[in-house]
Protein backbone atom coordinates (compact mmCIF):
# COMPACT_ATOMS: atom_id res chain seq x y z
CA UNK A 1 0.00 0.00 0.00
CA UNK A 2 1.36 3.11 -0.97
CA UNK A 3 1.78 6.18 1.73
CA UNK A 4 -0.31 8.21 0.03
CA UNK A 5 -3.26 5.60 -0.08
CA UNK A 6 -2.63 4.81 3.51
CA UNK A 7 -2.81 8.11 4.86
CA UNK A 8 -6.22 8.54 2.52
CA UNK A 9 -7.34 5.85 4.29
CA UNK A 10 -6.12 6.85 7.97
CA UNK A 11 -7.65 10.47 7.27
CA UNK A 12 -11.33 8.67 6.64
CA UNK A 13 -10.67 6.49 10.12
CA UNK A 14 -9.73 10.01 11.72
CA UNK A 15 -12.14 11.67 10.46
CA UNK A 16 -15.16 9.01 11.61
CA UNK A 17 -13.50 8.84 15.21
CA UNK A 18 -14.10 12.51 15.55
CA UNK A 19 -17.48 12.31 14.71
CA UNK A 20 -18.02 9.51 17.35
CA UNK A 21 -15.78 11.50 19.76
CA UNK A 22 -17.73 14.86 19.35
CA UNK A 23 -21.13 13.01 19.99
CA UNK A 24 -20.10 11.79 23.01
CA UNK A 25 -19.00 14.79 24.81
CA UNK A 26 -21.86 16.43 23.47
CA UNK A 27 -23.86 13.60 25.10
CA UNK A 28 -22.31 14.05 28.21
CA UNK A 29 -23.15 17.70 28.51
CA UNK A 30 -26.63 16.91 28.93
CA UNK A 31 -26.55 13.27 30.46
CA UNK A 32 -26.50 14.83 34.62
CA UNK A 33 -28.73 15.37 37.21
CA UNK A 34 -28.22 19.61 36.39
CA UNK A 35 -29.26 19.29 33.08
CA UNK A 36 -32.03 16.67 33.44
CA UNK A 37 -33.83 18.01 36.24
CA UNK A 38 -33.64 21.50 34.78
CA UNK A 39 -35.64 20.36 31.58
CA UNK A 40 -37.89 18.39 34.31
CA UNK A 41 -38.87 21.65 35.49
CA UNK A 42 -39.60 23.59 32.61
CA UNK A 43 -41.47 20.74 31.01
CA UNK A 44 -44.06 19.71 33.69
CA UNK A 45 -42.57 16.73 35.15
CA UNK A 46 -43.68 17.34 38.87
CA UNK A 47 -47.35 18.55 37.48
CA UNK A 48 -47.79 14.95 35.22
CA UNK A 49 -46.28 13.05 38.05
CA UNK A 50 -47.31 14.58 41.25
CA UNK A 51 -44.48 14.30 42.54
CA UNK A 52 -42.38 17.35 44.28
CA UNK A 53 -39.49 18.38 42.28
CA UNK A 54 -37.15 17.07 45.03
CA UNK A 55 -38.79 13.85 44.13
CA UNK A 56 -38.44 14.28 40.80
CA UNK A 57 -34.74 15.32 41.57
CA UNK A 58 -33.87 12.36 43.94
CA UNK A 59 -35.82 10.19 41.29
CA UNK A 60 -33.61 11.18 38.25
CA UNK A 61 -30.49 10.88 40.27
CA UNK A 62 -30.49 7.47 41.16
CA UNK A 63 -32.10 6.25 37.54
CA UNK A 64 -28.67 8.40 35.92
CA UNK A 65 -26.78 6.35 38.88
CA UNK A 66 -28.14 2.86 37.66
CA UNK A 67 -27.26 3.59 33.71
CA UNK A 68 -23.74 4.16 34.92
CA UNK A 69 -23.12 1.88 37.90
CA UNK A 70 -25.98 -0.09 37.53
CA UNK A 71 -27.51 -2.42 38.70
CA UNK A 72 -29.54 -1.11 36.22
CA UNK A 73 -32.99 -3.00 37.57
CA UNK A 74 -34.35 0.89 38.19
CA UNK A 75 -37.02 -0.39 40.77
CA UNK A 76 -37.14 2.98 42.04
CA UNK A 77 -39.80 3.84 44.76
CA UNK A 78 -41.61 7.26 45.14
CA UNK A 79 -44.04 7.74 47.90
CA UNK A 80 -44.22 4.21 48.70
CA UNK A 81 -44.95 3.54 45.34
CA UNK A 82 -42.80 1.46 42.57
CA UNK A 83 -42.23 4.12 39.40
CA UNK A 84 -41.85 2.15 36.70
CA UNK A 85 -43.40 -0.69 35.41
CA UNK A 86 -41.91 -4.10 33.81
CA UNK A 87 -41.98 -2.20 30.34
CA UNK A 88 -40.61 0.93 31.28
CA UNK A 89 -37.49 -0.79 33.44
CA UNK A 90 -37.08 -2.93 30.52
CA UNK A 91 -36.97 -0.10 28.16
CA UNK A 92 -34.79 1.96 30.59
CA UNK A 93 -32.52 -1.05 30.69
CA UNK A 94 -32.08 -0.87 26.77
CA UNK A 95 -31.23 2.84 27.10
CA UNK A 96 -28.11 1.53 29.15
CA UNK A 97 -27.24 -1.16 26.71
CA UNK A 98 -27.18 1.47 23.84
CA UNK A 99 -24.84 3.65 25.92
CA UNK A 100 -22.69 1.55 27.27
CA UNK A 101 -22.23 0.88 23.31
CA UNK A 102 -21.75 4.12 22.43
CA UNK A 103 -19.25 4.36 25.64
CA UNK A 104 -17.30 1.42 23.78
CA UNK A 105 -16.81 3.11 20.54
CA UNK A 106 -15.68 6.22 22.20
CA UNK A 107 -12.87 4.65 23.85
CA UNK A 108 -11.83 2.74 20.27
CA UNK A 109 -11.93 5.82 18.80
CA UNK A 110 -10.37 8.03 20.89
CA UNK A 111 -7.18 5.27 21.21
CA UNK A 112 -7.46 5.34 17.48
CA UNK A 113 -6.71 9.24 17.32
CA UNK A 114 -4.04 9.15 20.43
CA UNK A 115 -2.30 6.93 18.00
CA UNK A 116 -2.90 8.63 14.85
CA UNK A 117 -1.87 11.84 16.20
CA UNK A 118 1.32 10.03 17.67
CA UNK A 119 2.32 9.23 13.45
CA UNK A 120 5.75 10.51 12.58
CA UNK A 121 4.64 14.18 10.85
CA UNK A 122 3.57 15.62 8.91
CA UNK A 123 0.32 15.41 10.58
CA UNK A 124 -1.65 17.32 8.17
CA UNK A 125 -3.15 13.86 7.08
CA UNK A 126 -4.75 13.47 10.51
CA UNK A 127 -5.79 17.37 10.47
CA UNK A 128 -7.50 16.81 7.68
CA UNK A 129 -9.49 13.56 9.05
CA UNK A 130 -10.42 15.99 11.73
CA UNK A 131 -11.39 18.83 9.48
CA UNK A 132 -13.51 16.73 7.35
CA UNK A 133 -14.94 14.65 10.40
CA UNK A 134 -16.27 18.20 12.15
CA UNK A 135 -17.35 19.83 8.83
CA UNK A 136 -19.03 16.57 7.78
CA UNK A 137 -20.98 16.60 11.13
CA UNK A 138 -21.83 20.20 11.36
CA UNK A 139 -23.31 19.87 8.15
CA UNK A 140 -25.07 16.79 9.06
CA UNK A 141 -26.71 18.25 12.35
CA UNK A 142 -27.86 21.60 10.30
CA UNK A 143 -30.15 19.26 8.15
CA UNK A 144 -31.17 16.55 10.73
CA UNK A 145 -31.87 19.30 13.20
CA UNK A 146 -34.19 21.23 10.75
CA UNK A 147 -35.90 17.85 9.87
CA UNK A 148 -36.16 16.79 13.79
CA UNK A 149 -37.70 20.91 14.55
CA UNK A 150 -40.42 20.18 11.95
CA UNK A 151 -41.26 16.45 12.09
CA UNK A 152 -39.93 16.07 15.88
CA UNK A 153 -42.48 12.56 16.21
CA UNK A 154 -41.52 11.28 13.52
CA UNK A 155 -38.01 11.85 13.56
CA UNK A 156 -38.16 10.72 16.75
CA UNK A 157 -39.73 7.48 16.51
CA UNK A 158 -37.48 6.55 13.72
CA UNK A 159 -34.56 6.87 15.70
CA UNK A 160 -36.28 4.29 18.16
CA UNK A 161 -36.99 2.16 15.59
CA UNK A 162 -32.90 2.01 14.75
CA UNK A 163 -32.32 1.38 18.56
CA UNK A 164 -34.51 -0.23 20.25
CA UNK A 165 -37.19 -3.32 19.23
CA UNK A 166 -40.90 -2.32 17.28
CA UNK A 167 -43.34 -1.52 20.38
CA UNK A 168 -40.66 -1.71 23.63
CA UNK A 169 -40.15 2.35 23.58
CA UNK A 170 -44.38 3.30 23.52
CA UNK A 171 -46.23 3.89 26.50
CA UNK A 172 -48.82 5.78 27.42
CA UNK A 173 -48.86 9.21 29.18
CA UNK A 174 -51.37 9.11 31.06
CA UNK A 175 -50.51 5.97 33.23
CA UNK A 176 -46.48 5.05 33.00
CA UNK A 177 -44.47 7.31 34.74
CA UNK A 178 -41.45 7.21 32.23
CA UNK A 179 -42.86 9.30 29.85
CA UNK A 180 -44.61 11.57 32.46
CA UNK A 181 -41.01 11.72 34.15
CA UNK A 182 -39.56 12.73 30.87
CA UNK A 183 -42.40 14.66 28.70
CA UNK A 184 -41.89 14.63 25.33
CA UNK A 185 -41.08 18.68 25.68
CA UNK A 186 -38.02 17.33 27.80
CA UNK A 187 -36.76 15.77 24.24
CA UNK A 188 -37.43 17.99 21.81
CA UNK A 189 -35.94 21.35 24.09
CA UNK A 190 -32.80 18.79 24.98
CA UNK A 191 -32.65 18.02 21.24
CA UNK A 192 -32.24 21.27 19.93
CA UNK A 193 -30.08 22.03 22.42
CA UNK A 194 -27.72 19.04 21.77
CA UNK A 195 -28.23 20.61 17.78
CA UNK A 196 -26.53 23.21 18.95
CA UNK A 197 -23.92 22.07 21.16
CA UNK A 198 -22.57 19.44 18.58
CA UNK A 199 -22.33 22.32 16.13
CA UNK A 200 -20.45 25.10 18.43
CA UNK A 201 -18.51 21.95 18.93
CA UNK A 202 -17.96 21.23 15.10
CA UNK A 203 -16.90 25.10 14.75
CA UNK A 204 -14.07 24.81 17.06
CA UNK A 205 -13.15 21.48 15.31
CA UNK A 206 -12.95 23.29 12.23
CA UNK A 207 -11.24 26.23 13.32
CA UNK A 208 -8.45 24.10 15.17
CA UNK A 209 -7.97 21.80 12.39
CA UNK A 210 -8.03 23.41 8.97
CA UNK A 211 -5.30 26.39 9.69
CA UNK A 212 -2.72 22.82 10.20
CA UNK A 213 -3.70 21.27 6.81
CA UNK A 214 -1.29 22.82 3.71
CA UNK A 215 -3.23 23.96 0.59
CA UNK A 216 -1.61 20.95 -1.16
CA UNK A 217 -3.57 18.27 0.79
CA UNK A 218 -6.88 18.19 0.45
CA UNK A 219 -9.10 17.22 3.16
CA UNK A 220 -10.18 13.40 2.86
CA UNK A 221 -9.40 10.90 0.04
CA UNK A 222 -7.51 12.78 -2.60
CA UNK A 223 -4.46 11.69 -0.88
CA UNK A 224 -1.16 13.61 -0.37
CA UNK A 225 1.48 14.68 -3.10
CA UNK A 226 4.47 12.39 -3.15
CA UNK A 227 7.04 13.00 -1.48
CA UNK A 228 10.54 14.04 -4.05
CA UNK A 229 12.78 10.50 -4.35
CA UNK A 230 16.21 10.92 -2.93
CA UNK A 231 18.75 9.88 -4.94
CA UNK A 232 22.06 8.46 -3.36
Amino acid sequence: MSVNLARSIGSVLVAVATIVTIVALAVLVFFNPVWVTFEQGRTGADRLTGYTLEEIRALTGQILAEMVVGPATFEMIVQGQPVFDAKERAHLADVRGVLIGLAVLTLVAVGFLAVAFRAAPPRRWVWAGVAGGTAGLGMAVVILGILFAAFFDAAFDLFHRLFFGAGSYSFDPLTQRLVQVFPEEFWFETSLALAVVLIVMAMVGILIAVPRITPAEPLIGAGTPAEPEVVP
